[in-house]
């Protein structure tokens, strides 16, 4: 199906226009002339001091260089080899849950067969 509609070209390219611009012009208008304190910084380094107590360095340091995107990649690779071992147990259908009856130790099957020897020899 081919669109010859010139009205709908025109708005079409309108549309393109108008978000280049917006794209091109907005992000130096919209830049923080500060960095943004985070949750460690704002809260609990005020609650530390407020105690008398200093503000430590991490355990495990995450800031520096790449270790955080390392981490996040382990936890990846372990989730995706977790998912696909059980891929087929998660993504078949199951059939549904019968319960035996209080009398019974086990069902017969299509056969007749009880499924133990002892009592497939007697029929």
């Amino acid at each position: 199906m081919r669109i010859q509609n010139s009205k709908f070209k025109i708005q079409n390219l309108g549309i393109i226009i108008l978000l280049l611009t917006a794209f091109c012009l907005l992000p130096p208008m919209i830049s923080a002339g500060e960095k943004w304190s985070g949750v460690d910084e704002s809260v609990i380094e005020k609650y530390a001091n407020d105690h008398g107590r200093e503000a430590k360095e991490p355990l495990i340091n995450t800031d520096q260089g790449d270790l955080l995107l390392f981490v996040f990649l382990l936890a990846g690779v372990v989730g995706g080899f977790v998912g696909g071992y059980y891929w087929r147990t998660l993504t078949e259908k199951r059939k549904p849950f019968v319960p035996l009856s209080p009398g019974r130790l086990c069902r017969k099957s299509v056969h007749g067969s009880t499924g133990s020897p002892r009592t497939d020899k007697a029929n």
